[in-house]
């Protein structure tokens, strides 16, 4: 079947070949391929690493697509041939599978060697030169070429010295000196054109938050020197100094600062005015420099007040004018925001007249949305989501959101229990409402719009859900909290929820799977008292929690990126001092017979991104938790939605979700077969690397590797496992280490994964036991698994191959 197979694509490309020459041109061919040489100058040597990738960049057009030699999307291109409908089937298939040729002509050539000399110039590699030519196939039987280039490359320059040259020390002079402190042109970096014209886009904007509003970076201009080498035998041949000045023919309006007049603001509510016979007030007075039209008296004049950072005899500043626009935009209140600064008419003016011209979203809307998705928890399914929004509830540009949702949740990343499934399948359905206010709703408290990068939040949130696992019990919980969101700058996001209450409980509970856990021999005792204390245990826990995040912006041309995210929970304090005791110390306290949960938990991301090339880029993430009960429930068992848990297709891939640990402990079969993996712990410590490689537009690949754990606090019973779960001294000896390789399908709008991985190392092998001696020594597992891997196995693939399928990258 095999042989067939290719005997019938051998005689397909013979056939197909013939066909395509037929259509080729006598003196042409088809352009398959070019091939960039890079020589660098004999004398001086140059580092030119890299330099030919670049420069075969360059390259335009794109040649035919081959495969073994043969350009396939023409043959298709012709073999469909000339659609007679240019929106018909015919036409779509010529498009997708196939394309016109494109002919190798010396014209292109010469065009792709001048765009790589003046490449060249601009990287600084000065009096470079390249030269192109057509290498024709030397099968005279196919009328293919390639385009092969050689490219003799120089010494790249780079920079000894930068002065900024002024004629004077007006105020304008003054403040263009002061922007060469933060300069992107520093001494011994290679001279580069991008980075010039970066250069100018930062002095541009630093003016700009000074009150040059009409400034622009092309009145900026950088000369070079390349001679000073010749002038002064001291310095290196291949240096250049550089002389930035703002070109004389520059106008004085664009050197001059700039300060605010009127603050002009337009709702365009007039088709939403009420009933004529009802007063409607169309203009607001002049207040804080702010004049507010709003036909409909649809919103409170201080959201307006609020959102715009501008007042009334300020200075212009880029900023401002940026961080008003966004704030007015994130109200999520009109569909867009027009914003024009007019110069004030008199013939010495330094003052501008703001305009905001805004339109309106609808009040109300009802959104259904039908999703497939995968969380954090590393479940994948579907939901049917049905919200209704009101916005600009109480005529403050608040938001309240009502939805109900139905769905439900598979595994992925590991093999689906067939005998039960039981732990492995969910189903939910609940409400949410969420209230959100553009402002802090807390007395005394008040941040001043023209000193924070965007308004604050206050969310007042309530959330009923059922989450039922399938053939054993429903979880059903209730929560209410109060957060207020804010930040001071684009890096820095803080969120605190002072108040939280939650209150869950276990329902309706399947007492025949209830039963067959506890009665069934081969369960094991642990599971037993462990599932007893999930089924039984009622928790409230009110507290508070606080998190931060800094992502802070990259340098201009930095191929490093860091984000950073922390957070505190803590809770339980407050209800433990009314709660009644229960008599022993052992026994949690109780209010209204629930036991009041108290604890603290911490928690880190960190991570880090380095672009090796502009299709290459390594991604690294370290996760850290810890979630410690104390007080009123240090014997109590941690609820596993505080929990943590390994594997899964965001963090240790080759392992199946919630089946690694905790610490060595290894669940044993019978409790998978009839839980199956329902792993969690109070501790995680985890690290990923990947290296991510760009193959089309469209497709992607990874090479990775995982490593890390859970833990247990405390004794082994309140664990609910054994000694091997808890963490001590020795956690390192029990860290999983894991690789494979991915491929990830990027449609712009959403990636799909596919991780393939296998465990390197196995924790629970340093318990166990691979042979013992006459004389009484044990020697345990190594548990660098590498010897056993066995890719022709079956037995091996199915336990070890763990294929991870998801929808966005894992970090």
């Amino acid at each position: 079947m095999r042989s067939n197979i290719g005997y019938i694509l051998a005689i397909c490309i013979f056939l197909g070949g013939c066909s395509v020459n037929k259509y080729v041109p006598e003196g042409q061919s088809i352009y398959v391929g070019n091939k960039v040489n890079v020589q660098p100058d004999s004398i001086s040597k140059p580092n030119v690493s890299g330099v030919a990738s670049e420069l075969e960049g360059l390259v335009k057009p794109p040649p035919n697509k081959t495969i073994f030699g043969f350009p396939w999307k023409v043959w298709f291109y012709y073999w469909i041939g000339e659609p007679k409908d240019e929106g018909g089937l015919r036409s779509w298939f010529r498009k997708k599978l196939g394309e016109p040729p494109r002919y190798a002509t010396q014209r292109i050539v010469d065009i792709n060697a001048a765009n790589m000399v003046a490449y060249l110039d601009n990287e600084g590699y000065y009096r470079s030169a390249v030269k192109g030519r057509i290498v024709a196939n030397k099968n005279k039987k196919k009328r293919t070429a390639i385009t092969e280039y050689d490219a003799y490359v120089m010494p790249r320059y780079v920079i000894n010295e930068l002065s900024y040259v002024v004629p004077d020390s007006s105020l304008f002079n003054r403040d263009l000196v002061l922007a060469k402190g933060k300069t992107l042109l520093r001494k011994g970096d290679p001279i580069r054109l991008d980075v010039v014209t970066a250069e100018r886009t930062r002095i541009d904007q630093e003016l700009k938050g000074k009150g040059y509003y009409y400034f622009n970076p092309d009145y900026i201009i950088v000369k070079v020197d390349s001679t000073i080498g010749r002038a002064d035998s001291t310095l290196a041949p291949q240096q250049v100094n550089l002389y930035l000045e703002v070109k004389k023919e520059t106008a004085q309006t664009s050197l001059k600062q700039y300060f605010i007049n009127r603050i002009y603001v337009n709702t365009g509510t007039s088709e939403n005015k009420q009933n004529d016979s009802l007063p409607v007030a169309s203009t607001n007075p002049f207040r804080r420099g702010i004049t507010v039209t709003d036909p409909g008296n649809d919103y409170k004049r201080r959201i307006f007040y609020d959102a715009i950072g501008f007042r009334r005899g300020n200075m212009y500043t880029n900023t401002m004018h940026e961080v008003s626009l966004q704030r007015l935009v994130n109200l999520q209140n009109f569909r867009f925001v027009k914003n024009r600064f007019d110069l004030v008419p008199r013939s010495d003016s330094a003052l501008l007249d703001v305009h905001y011209d805004l339109a309106p979203m609808k009040k109300k809307s009802l959104q259904t949305v039908l999703s497939a998705s995968t969380k954090s928890n590393n479940l994948g399914g579907s939901q049917l989501d049905v919200t209704w929004r009101h916005r600009n509830f109480f005529r403050g540009a608040e938001m309240l959101a009502i939805s109900g949702y139905f769905g439900f949740d598979v595994q992925l990343g590991g093999n689906r229990n067939s005998s039960n499934n039981i732990g492995n399948e969910y189903i939910r359905y609940g409400a949410k409402a969420d209230l959100s206010f553009p402002r802090f709703i807390i007395p005394f408290v008040r941040i001043r719009p023209e000193k924070s990068q965007a308004l604050p939040k206050t969310i007042l949130s309530l959330n009923y859900e059922n989450r039922i696992q399938r053939n054993f019990y429903t979880t059903r919980s209730i929560r209410g909290d109060w957060s207020y969101v804010w930040r001071r700058n684009k890096e820095v996001e803080h969120t605190l929820t002072p108040i939280s209450i939650n209150f869950v409980e276990p329902r309706n509970i399947n007492y025949e799977t209830y039963e067959k856990i506890i009665f069934d021999p081969d369960t094991n005792p642990l599971d037993v008292q462990r599932y007893l204390r999930i089924l039984e245990t009622k928790y409230l826990i009110m507290g508070s929690n606080y998190s931060i995040s800094y992502r802070p912006t990259p340098r201009p041309f930095s191929k490093n990126q860091v984000a950073l995210t922390g957070g505190i929970d803590y809770g339980g304090n407050l209800l433990s001092l009314f709660a009644k005791k229960m008599g022993s110390d052992s026994i949690p306290k109780e209010i209204f017979g629930v036991p009041v949960f108290q604890y603290v938990k911490l928690d880190g991301d960190v991570r880090y991104y380095r672009t090796i090339t502009p299709s290459i880029k390594w991604a690294n993430r370290l996760l850290l938790g810890a979630i410690k009960p104390y007080g009123n429930s240090k014997y109590m068992q941690t609820p596993q939605f505080k929990q943590y848990f390994g594997g899964g297709s965001t963090g240790i891939r080759a392992f199946r979700a919630r089946s690694l640990g905790p610490g060595s402990y290894k669940t044993d079969t019978s409790t998978i077969a009839l839980l199956g993996y329902q792993v969690f712990a109070d501790i995680r410590m985890e690290f990923n690397s990947e290296i991510r490689m760009k193959f089309t537009d469209i497709i992607n690949g990874a090479v990775f590797v995982d490593a890390g754990n859970i833990w247990s606090f405390g004794s082994a019973d309140r664990s609910g496992y054994d000694e091997r779960a808890l963490i001590s001294s020795n956690f390192l000896k029990q860290v999983a280490v894991g690789g494979g390789i991915g491929l990830r399908l990027d449609f712009s709008y959403l990636i799909f994964r596919l991780d393939l991985a296998t465990p390197f190392r196995k924790p629970w092998y340093t318990e166990e036991i691979e042979s013992e001696t006459p004389e009484g020594e044990i020697k345990y597992k190594n548990p660098w698994v590498f010897n056993e891997i066995k890719f022709g196995s079956k037995s091996w693939r199915k336990e070890n191959l763990i294929l991870n399928i998801a929808v966005g990258l894992p970090f």
